[in-house]
């Protein structure tokens, strides 16, 4: 990717890759944590998006550079990214988000400098038909360079995605450490796996690092995908995750969903929440329950269950993607809710691995 000929800075960061000891005990196994919470945006959402602005903007004068504005539709961490990566090049941005967007994420979108927060119909799908048919033909008429952002299938976003891996080999290389045995990544629409299998493609890790693609019950889309072998579109979403919250994968995910190095993996709401208050009290890291779905694997014998090749020298990589959607009520809301279960059950009604 070349990023030389742009004279603005990226719109994202290198992260951290930490060891962490105490989910490494938990697991029983190197674990580490790609923190990619730190990002501008809140979220691993700054790499793809941020890349995909860029790109736009790499080759267009001055003087369309300047009527540019970027069109994003989310209710969460992509109209975050959007914005962030917007604001960091010099552009403005609209976000258009669905009926059932809180205002406490709608407040965090307009505090990062979205020009406009445009809310409309009862899904994603409904508001980004209204941002593509509606808004940004408008926006075209007015004579502005109007460019669509979608949350999550374009090849630029993947490779945006994809230097998160660059990172990794470098980062455990110089930990003296081999190369990454599993990466441990949540699947919504499916950009992240896609820039995940991308960068591993790319230092030839792309059929042997083990990946698993973590997903919530009820916003299982990626999942259901690989068991028929083609894109399912759920009915609904009823996982309270929504940054997960994608009817339907895009292509690229479901491809490499049917890799024989990539175990999609199904847990519940409620493991995911308790994951997000173990996570909290052992690292004091607040994370939305679309990244505690990543971290739960760590807790309960998790990655034992999951690994049938679970040894105590893996290298397991936990991409900590972060997220918004999350304060101190949210978190003390999961513990009342699910503090009093066990999750020591392996059966098929808790967890759903294919």
């Amino acid at each position: 990717m070349d990023t030389n000929s742009h004279t603005h800075r990226l719109p994202w960061r290198t992260t951290p890759l930490i060891r962490s000891k105490v989910l490494s005990k938990s697991a029983g196994c190197n674990i580490f944590l790609k923190l990619e919470f730190l990002q501008p945006s809140g979220s691993f959402k700054s790499r793809g998006i941020g890349n995909l602005c860029l790109e736009a903007l790499k080759h267009e004068t001055p003087e369309v550079a300047a009527k540019t504005h970027f069109y994003s539709s989310s209710g969460g961490n992509a109209g975050l990214g959007c914005v962030h990566a917007a604001a960091s090049l010099g552009a403005q941005s609209t976000v258009v988000v669905p009926l059932s967007t809180t205002e406490y994420m709608m407040s965090k979108v307009r505090q990062a400098g979205a020009s406009e927060v445009i809310q409309h119909g009862k899904s994603w799908a409904e508001a980004d038909s209204h941002l593509r048919d509606v808004v940004i033909p408008a926006a075209k008429a007015r004579g502005i360079n109007a460019v669509y952002v979608h949350p999550f299938d374009r090849q630029e976003i993947w490779t945006g995605h994809s230097t998160m891996i660059d990172e990794v080999v470098d980062q455990l290389q110089r930990e003296e450490q081999s190369t990454p045995d599993v990466v441990v990544c949540s699947v919504g629409g499916g950009g992240l796996l896609a820039g995940v299998m991308e960068g591993l493609d790319r230092h030839g890790l792309g059929h042997t690092t083990q990946v698993l693609a973590m997903e919530t019950r009820g916003a299982d889309s990626l999942h259901q995908a690989v068991q028929k072998g083609e894109l399912v579109t759920l009915a609904g979403i009823t996982s309270i995750a929504g940054s997960l919250g994608a009817r339907t994968v895009c292509q690229r995910a479901l491809e490499m969903g049917l890799r024989n190095n990539v175990l999609p993996c199904v847990l519940d709401d409620a493991e995911a929440g308790m994951a997000c208050v173990r996570f909290a009290e052992d690292e004091r890291i607040l994370l939305e329950i679309s990244c505690g779905i990543n971290v739960a694997v760590c807790y309960n014998d998790r990655l034992k269950t999951l690994l049938p090749t679970f040894n105590p020298d893996l290298n397991v990589v936990i991409v900590v993607c972060g997220g918004n959607n999350i304060n101190l009520e949210i978190l003390q809301r999961y513990k009342n809710d699910w503090g009093h279960l066990e999750f020591g059950d392996r059966s098929p009604n808790h967890s759903q691995v294919s």
